[in-house]
């Protein structure tokens, strides 16, 4: 039996020479097989090469979840690059700040998405001399040529705007040749992608992986969940962050499952997509089963074909896990719902297995996944070592060997505990950790005991300064709503209910209700955010 591919463009042809004519990609009334995959990739990559990308440069990709994003995507390492995904969200000044870093020659771009002009921002950003061409997705507006920047932004550099349709057309002097020797010498060992973590806790590193860890981590993850051509695969995880790139893309090539890209999570037209489609694999954040199990309209959806469902990216609710799999009208059905830890710098870490107890699953995010290590270390930190860490962070060694020892294991800043069978439970970040009283408070156990509270849909816990105490904890509340648009549950309510339940100096000091928590797109809740509304609030 052959060796397993273990590159990018090498595990695109295995996909298009296995399934052919099994649809790769449905969007809408869209769809592309593999085979229509690998093609579009090809034309693509030559588009590339005539716009001068050589082997070894960056593409930023920054776009909403798509077909062409995924085209887009595959085809920089097809012409020998190194992917660069940008948040959907992020501004002009953001992407910009990718590129400078990178020194990336191209840029994809979705102009218009979310109401907003990316092309013009990003022409308008200044000190972008590398920069030799944005390629437009879709074509909504039909520009192509050339555009300056403003006198203000640039003196000299001439950025070229090209539609992502004209690509192939800019690629027709390079020889189809070319690109396959391009995509030949390809080595398990390049790096692959660039993936910038969410800068929750300060300025977005570069965490860089090459092929053969961006192809095996989503091998372990799809053989553990049990992926299959025929599964029929949500991705709303947003395709610029890893749960959505390399566990979505890279595991539906690895799988020949049938991947269905949502640019933007709304409840409804999702649940109706479930039903329609008969989805069969839905993993992502916390959020997104709690914004279903919330849904009005939920008993109005046959959600019955989902069969595996796999959530990270924070701490989870233990009781989350539990209306997940259960039936009836409480729950959602979930066959098989399995938890997992990972991070940009090891994309799945530990994962859960099929067959697992409910508790097990429910209180911990699984062992060391094939590859890997886990231990704890000083501050019961999880400590990480094997073949999914990352190479290191862009350009900036001192922030690697602060992340990574000499001995090889990454310091994640997350405080867990691991039982006697390597299951691990994450208990907080140490960074979120407080001091109350002289006694250690962790957020997550508070949020944990809280998530039990009838009317209590989402909550996030602070600590705050405090005289007499050092610290005290804030809840940060989102209530489920009656009919009148009152929240069914009041603040004092709350912190009754954390008092029986939690020890003194762990019950929240105040709470505060809120329509919803800021979280990044990942999933986790932006503490920041809440800190400055806090100082806000007390300046107001």
């Amino acid at each position: 039996m052959p060796p397993s591919p273990r590159t990018l463009p090498a595990v695109l042809r295995a996909a298009a020479e296995t399934h052919g004519d099994r649809a790769a990609y449905v969007e809408g009334e869209r769809s592309l097989s593999y085979a229509g995959l690998l093609d579009e990739v090809r034309q693509t990559a030559r588009g590339y090469a005539g716009l001068g990308l050589e082997p070894g440069d960056r593409v930023v990709v920054w776009a909403p979840n798509s077909i062409e994003w995924a085209v887009a995507a595959l085809a920089v390492s097809y012409a020998g690059g190194v992917l660069v995904p940008a948040n959907s969200r992020y501004t002009g000044h953001e992407v910009a700040d990718l590129v400078r870093r990178t020194r990336a020659p191209l840029v994809v771009v979705h102009d218009g998405f979310l109401g907003r002009t990316q092309v013009a921002d990003l022409l308008d950003q200044p000190d972008l001399d590398a920069l030799r061409a944005l390629v437009r997705i879709p074509d909504s507006l039909n520009q192509t040529g050339t555009q300056e920047g403003s006198d203000s932004a640039r003196s000299v550099q001439t950025i070229r705007v090209v539609a992502f349709t004209d690509l192939p057309g800019r690629g027709s002097d390079v020889e189809v040749d070319h690109v396959e020797a391009r995509a030949n010498a390809v080595s398990p060992d390049d790096v692959a992608d660039i993936l910038f973590t969410s800068g929750t806790t300060g300025r977005p590193k570069g965490a860089m992986s090459a092929h053969r860890q961006t192809v095996g981590v989503a091998d372990v993850w799809a053989s553990l969940g049990g992926v299959t051509a025929e599964d029929r695969y949500l991705v709303v995880n947003p395709f610029f962050h890893s749960f959505g790139y390399k566990i979505g893309i890279v595991v539906g090539l690895l799988t020949g499952c049938t991947l269905y890209p949502v640019a933007a999570f709304q409840v409804d037209q999702t649940m109706r997509l479930i039903e329609d489609a008969g989805i069969t694999v839905f993993p992502g954040a916390p959020t997104l089963y709690q914004s279903l199990l919330a849904a009005p309209s939920r008993s109005e959806h046959d959600l019955s074909s989902l069969r595996l469902a796999v959530t990270g990216a924070a701490v989870v609710p233990v009781v989350l896990i539990e209306r997940m799999r259960a039936p009836g009208p409480e729950g959602l059905a979930i066959d098989n719902v399995v938890t997992a830890f990972g991070m940009t710098e090891a994309v799945v870490a530990t994962m859960c297995r099929d067959g697992d107890s409910a508790d097990l699953v429910a209180n911990t995010c699984g062992r060391a996944v094939p590859g890997m290590e886990a231990r704890t270390g000083d501050q019961d930190e999880l400590l990480l070592r094997g073949d999914y860490v990352m190479l290191g962070y862009l350009d900036d060694p001192e922030a690697t060997r602060e992340a990574i020892d000499p001995d090889g294991w990454l310091h994640t800043g997350d405080v867990g505990t691991l039982d006697v069978d390597g299951n691990l439970t994450v208990t907080d970040r140490l960074k979120d950790m407080y001091i109350s009283g002289g006694f250690n408070v962790y957020p997550a156990e508070v949020e944990q005991a809280l998530m039990r509270f009838d009317g209590l849909v989402d909550v996030a816990v602070i600590g705050v300064p405090d005289e007499r105490m050092g610290e005290v904890g804030q809840a940060w509340v989102v209530p489920a709503f009656d009919d009148r648009g009152e929240p069914v549950i009041a603040q004092e309510d709350v912190i009754a209910f954390a008092k029986e339940r939690l020890a003194n100096f762990k019950v929240p000091r105040t709470v505060q209700l809120t329509h919803s928590l800021p979280r990044n797109l990942g999933g986790k809740v932006l503490k920041t955010e809440l800190r400055a509304r806090r100082e806000a609030q007390e300046h107001a």
